[in-house]
């Protein structure tokens, strides 16, 4: 064990351990989610970004000595590299502001520092977690930089996501091209279109959300650092923002650039609120995707039948042979979860009171969870579900034999008149419309059935120039 004081008094610590007194504290304050700041790696490898580019920052201002740079650089790039990731201790929700995070990745960065360079942890009158990591720096830039960049990681995680889920539309949209089908509008018959369209649709759904995504992602490139406490750059010397800043953007990858209004940028959480609001909108039109694929397989006798999604697991504990639509069902699930946290994004964002937003480790997890779990269920649904589609040709095909939605698509023809005629004494006799507009006179049943082709079915205008 080893003993470690702050102001408020002194801890025993087990001397394996990278934190420090700030972090035990915190521990013991905030039992709240049983989820430790561990599981957010990526938040945790921003941290390491934040404190490189300080100490590279401070060496050149003068702040800090190249041996404490030095040593906190190469702490820093083993924090970066997830090494470190179980010493990240501190719950995920906690009160102040996320300074028990702060002070937990101070601490880390410290005794690493301090390991480096032969020292025993805690001996900070070498290297310390205040004094030096923490040099130039407050909670209050440090914190809202490091959620911004991890938040900038987890989009791009999301984005390859939702590219491989939209590549595998695409595929399928391919392989169903030919295959005719009823369009549906409210749960009814509406009028043809290919397999491949509707499939094409989704594919489309998705490109335009992953648009979005990448737009969104630049707002999280503007950052406070520098500003330390409310903006104003209290204690950092002067010229640090700029220097730090590009250091940030060198070491991290990201383009972030220094806010135009310090003060302002300490005090507005609100690109948490969009960025929140682009997931929201993606969790929802990935539910509905899923929800349509739950409906369109629904069966498999007594349901819509249109495709068939690959058989997961038994799906009933009493029901021999039944087999449920589990993927889009946990997808839709996933979605959900991102949906409510948007809820409660936006109320910590509002929540906000006068220089600084105390509430931003709700939105630091809550984007965490959304990005990482939407993610998961775009991977999930590509690989388990959408890769395995089949399509029910036999029931699709039988369909389009006996749909009177057909007439609609001879209204340049015949008008809608004659077209309403045919469909009423189809549904009244059970023949099929071919048959029944040469009954009626309207038109043979030979010419009928060489107009009721995919190219003539589900393309503007094709019917007409026929």
């Amino acid at each position: 064990m080893r003993q470690e004081s702050d102001f408020l008094g002194s801890k025993d610590l087990p001397d394996t351990a990278y934190w420090g007194v700030h972090a035990a504290r915190a521990v013991e304050n905030f039992p709240i989610t049983g989820h430790s700041v561990a599981q957010m790696p990526h938040l945790i490898r921003a941290f390491a970004y934040v404190k490189k580019a300080a100490a590279a920052a401070n060496l050149s201002l003068g702040t800090i000595n190249a041996q404490q740079a030095q040593a906190i650089a190469q702490a820093c790039d083993d924090v970066a590299t997830g090494m470190l990731d179980a010493h990240f201790v501190v719950d995920v929700l906690q009160g102040g502001a996320g300074t028990s995070t702060n002070m937990n990745a101070n601490e880390v960065i410290a005794n690493r520092a301090l390991e480096i360079i032969g020292q025993p942890k805690g001996a900070y009158d070498v290297i310390h977690p205040n004094d030096h990591v923490n040099a130039s720096q407050s909670t209050n830039d440090t914190y809202p930089t490091a959620v911004k960049l991890a938040t900038y990681f987890g989009i791009q995680d999301l984005l390859a996501a939702l590219a491989a889920l939209r590549g595998a539309f695409q595929v399928k949209a391919e392989e169903f091209k030919n295959i005719l089908k009823i369009g549906r509008t409210q749960l009814q018959d509406a009028v043809p279109m290919t397999l491949g369209q509707e499939f094409t649709a989704f594919a489309s759904m998705i490109a335009a959300d992953e648009k979005r995504l990448r737009e969104s992602a630049s707002l999280l490139c503007e950052i406070n650092m520098g500003g330390t406490a409310i903006g104003t750059g209290i204690n950092a010397p002067v010229g640090y923002a700029d220097v730090v800043t590009a250091k940030l953007a060198e070491f991290s990858g990201v383009p972030v650039v220094k806010a135009e209004d310090m003060i302002a940028a300490t005090a507005d959480t609100g690109v948490f609120a969009d960025i929140s609001g682009i997931l929201k909108r993606i969790a929802v039109k990935l539910s509905k995707i899923s929800n349509d694929l739950r409906l369109l397989s629904s069966g498999p006798q007594a349901g819509v039948g249109d495709i068939k999604l690959p058989a997961r697991q038994a799906g009933s504990s009493i029901m021999p042979g039944k087999v449920n639509p589990v993927i889009p069902e946990v997808v839709s699930i996933a979605c959900f979860e991102a949906i409510g946290n948007d809820a409660a994004i936006t109320m910590a964002v509002e929540a906000g009171q006068l220089q600084l937003n105390a509430f931003e480790p709700l939105m630091a997890w809550a984007l965490h969870k959304s990005l990482r779990h939407l993610a998961a269920a775009c991977r999930t649904l590509q690989v388990h579900c959408v890769e395995g589609i089949e399509a029910n040709t036999v029931l699709l095909d039988a369909r389009i034999n006996e749909s009177v939605t057909l007439v609609t698509a001879l209204n340049p023809l015949i008008g809608y008149e004659k077209a309403a005629k045919i469909a009423k004494a189809a549904i009244a006799t059970g023949k099929p419309i071919a048959q029944v507009a040469e009954d009626l006179g309207i038109m043979s049943r030979e010419k009928m059935q060489a107009l009721l082709v995919v190219d003539t079915l589900t393309a503007p205008g094709a019917l007409r120039a026929s």
